[in-house]
């Protein structure tokens, strides 16, 4: 079994003072495989049955979340930041931990999985999935590859996030 966790590399004050950035790319780059492994394993075959498509969050939850839709044949939703989708979509405005953000989608339909690369504060993944229930689906689960631990044990509603890798 791979390590993940000891193929990312943490990067001191980046991208500003006092930050430690944890990055995914090496991880990706040795890894991909086995990180996508592990993403699917984070739900069981039975809960696989009624999922119709994985939406990914931009912009890396899209790397994992497209490459994981097309492993388990569903559909892939992006989720992006304002005026990267063409109209109409479905907007919403959120806290981030640094300033404020808007996340869209396309209005859709189904049971869906939310994807991302890293749970902070957990502001961003909490609006991904208020939005998608705004647009029209219905969501089953959250998930990111890595969980930095300072949102303590995030949920949304009913459903806990799920990690590969978490901080402690």
């Amino acid at each position: 079994m791979v390590d993940l966790k000891a193929a990312i590399v943490e990067t001191a004050d980046f991208p500003g003072p006092g930050i430690l950035f944890r990055d995914i790319s090496p991880l990706l780059r040795s890894h991909f495989e086995a990180t996508i492994d592990a993403v699917e394993g984070l739900f069981t075959g039975a809960e696989w049955q009624g999922i119709e498509a994985v939406a990914g969050i931009e912009s890396r939850g899209f790397i994992l979340a497209a490459a994981l839709a097309a492993r388990r044949r569903r559909g892939f939703v992006p989720i992006r930041k304002q005026g990267k989708l063409p109209p109409p979509v479905v907007s919403l405005n959120y806290d981030l931990e640094y300033g404020a953000g808007t996340l869209e989608m396309h209005v859709g339909h189904g049971r869906i999985v939310i994807l991302d690369d890293v749970l902070a504060t957990g502001g961003t993944l909490r609006a991904a999935a208020d939005l998608s229930r705004l647009s029209g689906y219905e969501v089953c689960g959250l998930a990111v590859l890595v969980d930095l631990n300072l949102a303590g044990n995030f949920s949304w509603g009913e459903y806990q996030v799920r990690s590969a890798i978490r901080y402690e």
